[in-house]
């Protein structure tokens, strides 16, 4: 892993600028009934104005809000007890329109940023930081081109960030923001710290950005992806997501709104795909420009799903190091690598890699058995140079070999491909369930070579009739120091 250092660049961003505008001077009432974003863009507007940018504050008070637009070279902080509001559109007011844009190869959410609640394109040196609010509550949705009351645009995300430069996102909390509650695609030298985020679908989506650091973020996301890396052809040309850190996060499928009030209920036992809990870290789905140099270390696992590092749309995957681990109640596969080929992308676009990933030191503990450690690529092209060492995994167990067999005929391992979007079916999206239950409870193979797995303790809470182990299509697989339920495997 390359040392990040464009981020020391972004270590003089947390000064704070000599000009500092209070909303309230703009005309912002903070009452919670007035709308407030045109005086908050007024007070954007002025201090971008300064050759070095200028700090806007929000004080203490809910801030009822439309689009604000933010610029080049500002901080907009948002002291304690501050929230920025999203506000419900009206017969005469609402939300700024979706731009233009080509969404044929990736999902409508990823394709458009103007119809949020914040948004910047092209911009340079831009910090949102404090202890307050960005709050969406019963407004932001995930809905795709969508109006409001008569006709008026609505919003379908908190935060979205467009080919921007030098972002530092720090300390803010986000709740109940919609598709996103950051989108941020083609952002290039990013820190993202400190934030906490309970949401209805993604919480932060690194989309084509490079050289990123995100730490110390606690993400809680029932219905999506916690934190996830894209790198879609949102941005009309493959673009990667490379020299990323991930560090010290905690991420969880709590129901949603319960980890910010501090609850952590568990009412709600599926997600819309009819699946457990997300809340995870993922590579992918969106997968066109490559994953390169992805570090993801130190981060906690709870409620949710967990690993995924998928490619299926045409991106090379090459050196990802993930290590220090832990997951607790985790409904599917603890980790899953997939290389497939739904090959959502311009014609002739070249083929998915999967290759150089290292996995090391993690422990799972209360864990579902249907889809094991998964590992799948397919015919023709194979998951390569995978190693896995010190891996100890509890799953629950307690499945039998008809419980493989009545999938009325599912091949766990054939997932056909598509090349129009039009034809893309549940079997396509690559996710653990997909597969079907495994004939194997703990590590299951297909369609890879060169896969190592050192040092591993699998066992089962309840005896359990499959394998600890299938393999199909693989090839060069070594293994040494393999304990399942207490034996040494020879």
């Amino acid at each position: 892993m390359k040392p990040f250092l464009p981020i020391l660049l972004l270590a003089m961003l947390t000064l704070s600028p000599a000009l500092a505008l209070d909303v309230r001077d703009f005309g912002a009432m903070g009452d919670g009934r007035h709308i407030d974003s045109p005086a908050i863009n007024a007070a954007i507007e002025r201090a971008a104005e300064g050759a070095d940018g200028g700090l806007v504050v929000l004080p203490q008070g809910t801030y009822l809000c439309y689009s604000i637009h933010l610029r080049s070279g500002i901080t907009l902080r948002l002291e304690r007890g501050a929230v920025l509001k999203a506000a419900p559109v009206t017969e005469t007011e609402g939300y700024d329109e979706a731009e233009p844009n080509d969404s044929r190869y990736q999902d409508y959410g990823h394709s458009h940023w103007h119809n949020s609640l914040l948004w910047g394109e092209n911009l340079h040196d831009l910090v949102l930081e404090g202890e307050g609010l960005i709050d969406g509550t019963d407004v932001l949705k995930r809905d795709g081109p969508r109006r409001g009351y008569r006709g008026m645009p609505q919003a379908n995300k908190a935060l979205a960030l467009r080919d921007c430069r030098r972002v530092t996102l720090r300390g803010v909390s986000f709740l109940r923001c919609g598709h996103f509650a950051m989108l941020l695609t083609g952002v290039d030298d990013l820190l993202i710290e400190d934030l906490l985020v309970d949401t209805n679908r993604d919480g932060i989506d690194i989309d084509c950005c490079e050289r990123v650091v995100v730490r110390r973020c606690r993400v809680n996301t029932l219905c999506d992806d916690a934190i996830v890396l894209k790198c879609s052809y949102g941005l009309g040309r493959p673009k990667p997501t490379e020299h990323v850190l991930v560090e010290d996060c905690e991420v969880s499928g709590y129901d949603v709104g319960t980890f910010f009030d501090g609850t952590c209920t568990t009412l709600v036992e599926k997600a819309p795909d009819g699946d457990g809990p997300t809340g995870r870290i993922k590579l992918g789905t969106e997968s066109n420009g490559g994953f390169r140099h992805i570090t993801i270390r130190r981060c906690k696992f709870t409620h949710c799903r967990g690993l995924a590092l998928e490619t299926v749309d045409g991106a090379t995957m090459e050196d990802v190091d993930v290590s220090d681990l832990t997951m607790h109640d985790i409904c599917n596969s603890p980790i899953y690598i997939r290389l497939g080929d739904r090959q959502r992308a311009p014609e002739g676009f070249h083929r998915s890699t999967v290759r150089d990933i290292r996995i090391r030191r993690v422990t799972v503990t209360d864990a579902d058995c249907r889809y094991a450690c998964l590992i799948a690529g397919v015919e023709g092209y194979p998951v390569r140079d995978v190693r896995i060492e010190h891996l100890s995994v509890q799953f629950r167990g307690g499945l039998t070999m008809d419980d493989y067999r009545e999938q009325r005929g599912v091949n766990p391992f054939f997932i056909p491909s598509a090349r129009k979007s039009s034809e893309l079916g549940e079997a396509n999206y690559p996710e653990p369930s997909a597969h079907g239950i495994q004939p194997a409870w703990g590590v299951s193979i297909s369609h890879a070579e060169r896969i190592r797995l050192h040092h591993i303790r699998l066992e089962t809470l309840h005896p359990d009739e499959r394998p600890w182990l299938f393999q199909k299509d693989a090839r060069n697989i070594k293994m040494k120091q393999i304990w399942v339920n207490g034996v040494k495997q020879k």
